[in-house]
């Protein structure tokens, strides 16, 4: 076997393409976009090549022909932040069932890391934030794939362990029947902040993009921007954000909330496009732009997919995490009856007071990723995530 660094368009090309020969016959497997994953690996597109580095290999047989790949990183901005040790990343790992192949490629990664003075990875993550490309499906394999999550085969977590991988968090997706009820417990807290008038709560307005954009800054700094591994948004990354999705956006289901008219907390939702993206096989070309369209016009898509949640630490346990789901509820039960079916983003199960809030939501896992760490010194105490106060 021979390991083959990506430094040209044509090993590039393999390396995005060789998933699809892998997963050809998975029926849930849903091909990404060809430019999300290739858009990973160029300064143009991920922000975090300004502050760290990254190598991607391709894993030949004997013949010449691919039977794996992997990639792995380094985010200056993250590998003191809150670690026990300097901590990489490796991720985008995909591999025949060949624990020789698999370990080829962890023994790059590993090997790259250590020479530049790290002394633990973490995988499979993404070259930048949490919410894309992140963890090891390890249940739900019958289950689609929402829009950059990753889809794996079942053999893929025995490598890991095997390796020395021990389990840093686990990532719940938890599901929901729009219109099924919530529990009354949340209608109690709506109501409790109800009584005081300098609380609101309202959807985006797309005419107001920019306005929208800041108060998503600042609500998600301060709600999540402090906690272990979440790096704070810079207006700029806000931007880069909300220009990426807005061809997505469906303004209704997309809340924010506020205090004398300050953020102080989103829900933010997105329609689960990759019931659409199924259709463009991997492409974006203009017959991928026509099929989306069309599928987007025909109301192919009857899935939301909950990106953010989250409420300043100043107004937790008020009630406002009910108010805003309620004023949500409101809409997409009651007014707008687009979407059937809703998951929400992943969370960790380092985080049992969101856990919480979405069981009131009445949402069921129906898929468990792990994050994984591993310590390039055996010998040293193994921590997984802190738990959530």
């Amino acid at each position: 076997m021979q390991l083959v660094e990506v430094t040209d368009p044509k090993r590039a090309k393999e390396f995005v393409k060789f998933p699809v020969e892998l997963y050809k016959n998975e029926e849930s497997w849903i091909r990404p976009l060809d430019k999300d994953i290739e858009g990973v690996f160029h300064s143009k597109t991920n922000k975090t090549l300004r502050h760290g580095e990254c190598i991607r290999w391709i894993l030949k047989d004997e013949s010449g022909k691919t039977i794996g790949r992997v990639a792995a990183f380094i985010n200056k901005k993250t590998v003191n932040k809150n670690n026990d040790q300097p901590t990489g990343g490796m991720g985008f790992f995909d591999c025949i069932d060949d624990q020789k192949a698999a370990f080829m490629l962890f023994n790059a990664c590993k090997s790259w890391l250590t020479e530049r003075g790290m002394e633990a990875m973490d995988g499979p993550v993404n070259f930048g934030d949490r919410d894309k490309w992140w963890g090891l499906l390890v249940d739900g394999y019958d289950k689609e794939p929402n829009y950059t999550c990753n889809y794996n085969f079942p053999y893929y977590q025995k490598f890991f362990e095997d390796y020395g991988f021990k389990l840093y968090f686990k990532q719940l997706t938890y599901a929901r029947i729009t219109r099924d009820p919530l529990s009354p417990k949340l209608k109690e807290k709506a109501d409790k902040v109800a009584a005081d008038p300098r609380y609101s709560f309202r959807h985006m307005k797309l005419k107001e993009l920019d306005k929208y954009t800041e108060y998503f800054r600042e609500a998600y700094n301060l709600a999540w921007g402090g906690h272990k591994g979440v790096a704070q948004l810079s207006s700029l990354q806000a931007k880069a954000i909300m220009k990426q999705l807005k061809p997505l956006i469906d303004e209704k289901i997309m809340w924010f909330g506020f205090y004398d008219e300050k953020p102080i907390a989103i829900f933010i939702m997105l329609p689960e496009v990759n019931q659409i993206f199924k259709y463009v096989n991997g492409k974006m070309d203009l017959i991928g732009k026509l099929k989306f369209m069309y599928h987007k016009w025909s109301k192919s898509c009857n899935k939301m997919i909950g990106l953010v949640f989250g409420v300043v630490p100043a107004h937790q346990g008020k009630g406002v995490d009910g108010a805003i789901i309620e004023a949500a509820r409101v809409m997409v039960q009651d007014d707008y009856h687009r979407y059937k079916y809703l998951e929400m983003n992943w969370i960790g199960d380092f985080n049992p007071k969101m856990i919480n809030v979405v069981e009131q939501v009445g949402g069921y896992v129906s898929k468990v990723h792990h994050t994984y760490r591993l310590l390039f010194d055996p010998t040293k105490e193994f921590h997984r995530h802190p738990i959530l106060r």
